[in-house]
């Protein structure tokens, strides 16, 4: 990681001037904010990226939600130290896996729900998708022909902007025209011609299953929130 500097603003991906033509990694936290944690766990070797994924893991925290509902829906968050080394340790790591498991959602396992139907390449283009009767959500009727049952009502738990992922899924992963512009989004034209796979938007809502659970695995392991003074 490259060290802020206090000259002209440069873009993201600024490249060094090494002659290799590098990006140039620049962290989010800055020094003071390193400092306002260092001071209070003295003796351990914090990093930014600790305190990154820290902040990551906090976000997630359902007792810091609760305890700070009226600041977070009027105002930017502003993230706690917590009392012990220890619990800082826990919400770092547990950021760092959420992390992981978030940016790399599409490559996580299937989730072994049983789907019925589905042999030819063509069987698995998706108009929209919607749930079982009197919407039952462990049921899914991803087109006429394949239909997905036992899911978890578990990984409905996962909420993303006031949504459950997998909601996010069934909403965007469909052929819809835009009322203005009357600009049609085919999720199949991405499946087939970017990802090579005209499966992907199935296999993305199994994904999603596996990513909402494992991410509710690790927020439920999450210390109590004891807050410093």
């Amino acid at each position: 990681s490259q060290p802020e500097t206090d000259g002209k603003q440069e873009g993201l991906f600024t490249t060094a001037n090494d002659g290799l033509n590098q990006p140039v990694r620049r962290h989010a936290i800055t020094d003071a904010g390193l400092q306002h944690f260092l001071s209070a766990y003295p003796g351990e070797a914090i990093g930014k990226e600790d305190v990154f994924y820290y902040v990551y893991g906090m976000l997630h925290s359902q007792d810091y939600r609760n305890r700070y509902a009226d600041n977070l829906g009027k105002e930017l968050p502003r993230i706690p130290r917590v009392k012990a080394a220890a619990d800082f340790w826990a919400f770092s790591r547990a950021g760092r896996a959420l992390a992981d498991l978030h940016l790399n959602y599409e490559s996580a396992p299937l989730y072994p729900a049983t789907v019925s139907g589905g042999s030819q390449p063509e069987d698995y283009r998706v108009e929209k998708m919607k749930y079982g009767k009197d919407k039952d959500k462990t049921t899914l009727i991803y087109n006429s022909k394949i239909t997905v049952t036992g899911i978890p009502l578990a990984a409905y738990e996962y909420v993303v902007n006031g949504k459950p992922a997998l909601d996010w899924v069934v909403e965007r992963q469909c052929v819809k025209a835009d009322k203005d512009s009357g600009i049609v989004n085919d999720a199949n034209n991405w499946a087939i011609d970017t990802m090579n796979n005209p499966k992907y938007p199935l296999e993305l809502f199994l994904r999603m299953i596996t990513v909402s659970l494992e991410t509710m695995k690790i927020v439920r392991a999450f210390p109590s929130l004891s807050i410093a003074e």
